[in-house]
């Protein structure tokens, strides 16, 4: 399998990937910043996010109701996402649009608006939204697992900041903040589709060519994972419970063997949380899985839903998997874990926006590019001796995370989690 990936790099150090796709009839672009959430400090707090809120409200010669306009009217889509690691502004739209796409997306990241009223409207958007996540119990636990797990380091804070934190940003600070989080030395354009790459070139170095080299802002402290609990009695149907383990960074050998250990133990319909606690007893409807990965840090994640009399239960059952697949996994199931994972990277590759936001993430993490042969073989490499070193770094540590939300009777699986898996 090849690429027909490229990656160039500007002389201001904006790196550009051109990724043409023959047949389509469409354009994905996404420009994005290697900065987000995790490179605040507590004060500015979800400014990140409320940043990338604002650029919309008007940015270049366009007000906030053009900058939609001007793209869906040549059958275009534009949105936007803040993450810990990255912010990402993405068009869609139909061959022939890469230009417009492109000269859009750089006046939001370098020519913003940033106006007073906008702003006071705009924070009470957010607050709207953060009060939302609070209020959605399968949404909510999650930042209740990442304060248990992450101590004082960023990751440990919600994307969406406070409100007393979102309160406080001003626009002259927001100004600050968007020439340090959307610096050159961290920015990607990434396109694929109807794209060529001389064109793609071109409008990269108009767009963001004459963008100052400055670096932004500094890299925090490494995170270390510190492990906890994190309850709250709430009246629910369902309690939701989240359990996490310290495991590898994306830039770690045993990366790709972390992937096929979430696959094996919750990835799918055939997986051990799966078939033990849904199949066998009964115990959650859903119940699953997941590698969260940073530059420098890593976890396995579980989550389930359950009812309260059966939390500690379901805790227990997770906590046995994770032991046992640590131990050992069949030659059938790693065979199946490594074919799920292969399908879900390569059928995202096959969506023009997940392809350009895969590519600038490589760009970003390794200053390369992959191909899909290189990606299947590390992959077809993982063995069960990876798996089960891997499986005493998630359990050596001798650490966990816990986050309960529901009823009383459910909070204390976090302790039958712990007393499973550690003793």
């Amino acid at each position: 399998m090849t690429n027909s990936a490229t990656l160039h790099t500007l002389e201001n150090g904006v790196r550009v990937v051109c990724d043409p796709m023959p047949g389509l009839e469409t354009v994905a672009l996404s420009v994005v910043a290697g900065r987000g959430a995790a490179y605040e400090d507590p004060a500015r707090s979800g400014w990140s996010h409320l940043l990338e809120h604002m650029v919309f409200k008007g940015a270049g010669p366009r007000s906030s109701r053009d900058i939609v306009e001007v793209i869906e009217a040549q059958g275009g889509s534009i949105n936007a996402a803040t993450g810990y690691e990255r912010t990402s502004f993405q068009v869609r739209a139909l061959k022939g649009g890469l230009d417009l796409g492109m000269a859009v997306l750089a006046d939001l990241v370098l020519r913003p608006t940033l106006d007073e009223a906008d702003l006071a409207r705009e924070k009470q958007v957010v607050a709207q939204e953060i009060a939302e996540a609070a209020d959605a119990p399968d949404d909510y636990v999650f930042d209740l697992v990442q304060a248990a797990a992450w101590g004082e380091h960023p990751l440990a804070r919600p994307i969406l900041g406070t409100v007393d934190s979102v309160n406080a940003a001003t626009v002259e600070g927001l100004s600050h903040w968007r020439g340090a989080l959307y610096a050159a030395d961290r920015l990607i354009v990434s396109a694929t589709g109807a794209v060529e790459v001389d064109e793609v070139l071109d409008l990269a170095r108009r767009e963001f060519g004459s963008m100052p080299a400055a670096p932004g802002v500094p890299n925090f402290a490494v995170p270390a994972f510190v492990g906890g609990r994190k309850s709250q009695a709430r009246k629910l149907e369902q309690v939701q419970l989240v359990f996490m383990l310290p495991a590898v960074s994306a830039r770690q050998d045993d990366y790709f063997a972390l992937r096929i250990f979430a696959e094996a133990l919750g990835g799918g319909m055939s997986s051990r949380l799966f078939q033990e606690a849904r199949e066998k007893r009964g115990l959650a409807y859903n119940i699953d899985a997941y590698a969260d990965t940073y530059a420098d840090a890593g976890a396995l994640g579980v989550y389930a839903g359950c009812a309260a009399g059966d939390a500690a239960e379901t805790a227990k059952i997770c906590a046995e998997q994770i032991v046992g697949l640590a131990g050992k996994i069949e030659d059938a199931e790693l065979a199946r874990a490594k074919a799920q994972l292969k399908a879900h990277m390569f059928m995202a590759r096959e969506q023009p926006l997940s392809r350009a936001e895969q590519a600038a993430g490589q760009a970003l993490m390794f200053d390369r590019l992959y191909t899909p042969g290189e990606l299947a073989a590390a992959v077809d490499a993982v063995t069960p001796d990876h798996l089960r070193r891997l499986g005493q770094v998630i359990l050596g540590s001798g650490k966990a995370a816990s986050a309960i939300l529901g009823a009383k009777a459910a909070l204390k699986a976090g302790e039958a989690f712990e007393r499973t898996l550690i003793g």
